[in-house]
């Protein structure tokens, strides 16, 4: 089958919509900007200075946090700033986490990446450029990265998060993904029926009645379901040398807390394994 070329019209956005606008995109769909799966942590987020981050959207995979300004028209130092503050502010609050400052503009001159390029030397800033097009009653959008960044990321499980149902990780996750999520809870419910299940916006959190010590995002990638866990401290060791003899990848994030990307298919050829480990780990925190 062939496909009919057409030449869609370059417009600027700002002609047809406001920030708002676009704001209401970015959030429908964050995966626009070409970050990955992202949750919003919070849209319109109130600074101590007075202003507002347009969003801090935050990725559980790499435990990375982006301060996120989003602007119709050209960049202008007034938005630089801004980003660069509430990137400062938010990785105050966050300190163990990784933060990077984002900035969407329409247009960015010469001028502003050179000066953009110069600070991400020593701030993590990454830059999109939002080109719209129109073709007949339809626009598109397109997020083109000129300027982009790398650091290996931290951990700070506890962020205040918004509390949810279950059906809002049903409908942001792959079925059986969150199939995955339900067997390891289940290993847990075996042993203790009051443990606490807590649906958040940016995780799922389970818990003893003294603590949380393990959180779940299932992906919408099938089969797949990030996981960090809080083995406890005796543990360590030898939950370390299991995933290595199983050949499963994991972070060590901080103290006797580890981070994994599990699938279904290597969790249920090593179930044993898995459900002893979260076992002794409920133990040490019940």
């Amino acid at each position: 089958m062939k496909l009919e070329y057409c030449k869609p019209e370059i417009i600027r956005l700002k002609d047809y919509y406001d920030e708002k606008w676009l704001q209401n995109r970015v959030e429908e769909d964050t995966s626009l900007l070409g970050l990955g799966d992202l949750i919003t942590i919070e849209r319109e987020r109130k600074q101590p200075t007075g202003g507002r981050i347009d969003f801090l959207l935050f990725d559980p995979e790499t435990q990375t946090m982006y301060e996120t300004e989003v602007m119709l028209g050209a960049l202008d130092e007034s938005h630089i700033i801004r980003a660069i503050e509430y990137w400062d502010i938010e990785r105050k609050r966050f300190p163990t986490r990784d933060h990077k400052a984002v900035i969407v503009a329409e247009e960015i001159t010469s001028r502003f990446f050179n000066v953009i390029a110069l600070i991400n030397r020593a701030i993590p800033l990454i830059a999109f450029q939002l080109i719209a097009t129109k073709w007949e009653d339809k626009i598109f959008l397109t997020f083109t990265k000129i300027l982009d960044v790398y650091q290996e990321p931290e951990d700070e499980e506890d962020i205040p998060g918004e509390i949810v149902d279950r059906n809002y990780w049903v409908n942001r996750s792959n079925p059986r993904s969150m199939e995955l999520m339900d067997e390891m809870i289940e290993i847990v419910r075996t042993l203790d029926q009051e443990s606490r299940i807590t649906y958040n916006k940016h995780h799922v959190a389970l818990g003893t009645q003294r603590r949380n010590f393990c959180w779940f995002h299932p992906r919408k990638k099938e089969g797949l379901c990030y996981f960090e866990i809080r083995v406890g401290p005796d543990n360590f060791d030898i939950a370390k040398a299991l995933f290595e003899e199983m050949g499963v990848t994991f972070t060590h994030r901080k103290e006797d807390l580890m981070a994994i990307p599990l699938r279904v298919k290597v969790f249920r050829d090593h179930k044993e394994r898995f459900a002893e480990m979260i076992k002794e780990a409920w133990r040490a925190y019940r």
